[in-house]
């Protein structure tokens, strides 16, 4: 099974030990990172892709399920509380499980197991699907556009929207560059700008300044030169 990449928000030491000890139990989940409020998760989360959030409901400041509404493009979230009576919130806002506490390690998996149907929807890396030509489903305007990987030339990112730029043509996508980057295929695919994602095997030319790929010049960052052993 992919590795599901998670973040806990819990500001309880005793429930973040018990949460710590039930991730680490799980061979295919690798928490990136522990948060005692929800402000320091926000910040992280424009920085770094994850695919699941554990998110205790009161939290000093911002609360989490108020925390929940002000992200554009949540992960999957497992709610984990004290009080049952904010159950039905939780779920409008389509978390996708709701852990009472104390709960047990069977209940933890149980919760866990239901992660992977919620991400397919939105964006799967289709290898798994397609056994023949891997690919991605993208939401764009609504539609899950599928993506061949072996058609893609690069990504640039475009404020809230990324360019997804493939020998079919391009496509706008409502995500970030880093959440598109943690799908896809590290040996196939490279960060060399902060705005940019390449295709390696489409690279036609490359210099210390850029990278060329059909015809189009596309810069590399100072801090990704060793990317391409430059």
């Amino acid at each position: 099974m992919q590795t599901i990449r998670c973040i806990i928000i819990e500001d309880e030491p005793l429930a973040v030990k018990i949460l710590l000890d039930y991730i680490e139990a799980i061979p295919y989940l690798e928490c990136q990172g522990i948060f005692r409020e929800a402000i320091g998760a926000g910040v992280f989360l424009q920085t770094t892709a994850v695919n699941l959030i554990f998110l205790d409901i009161h939290l000093p400041k911002l609360k989490g399920l108020a925390f929940l509404r002000t992200l554009a493009h949540p992960p999957a979230v497992i709610v984990t509380t004290a009080y049952h009576q904010y159950a039905i919130e939780g779920f409008e806002l389509s978390v996708v499980d709701y852990l009472l506490k104390p709960f047990s390690f069977e209940r933890f998996v149980a919760a866990v197991n239901k992660v992977p149907k919620y991400l397919l929807p939105t964006l799967v890396v289709g290898k798994e699907i397609l056994s023949k030509e891997a690919a991605l489903f993208v939401s764009i305007e609504r539609k899950k556009v599928k993506i061949v990987l072996d058609t893609l030339l690069y990504i640039e990112s475009a404020r809230e929207y990324i360019r997804i730029v493939t020998t079919q043509g391009e496509f706008r996508a409502k995500i970030s560059t880093h959440e598109m980057e943690a799908l896809l295929p590290k040996t196939q695919f490279v960060r060399i700008h902060r705005s940019f994602i390449v295709a390696v095997d489409k690279i036609e030319v490359f210099t210390k300044e850029e990278v060329t790929i059909q015809g189009q010049a596309i810069p590399i960052g100072k801090a990704y030169k060793e990317a391409l052993l430059l």
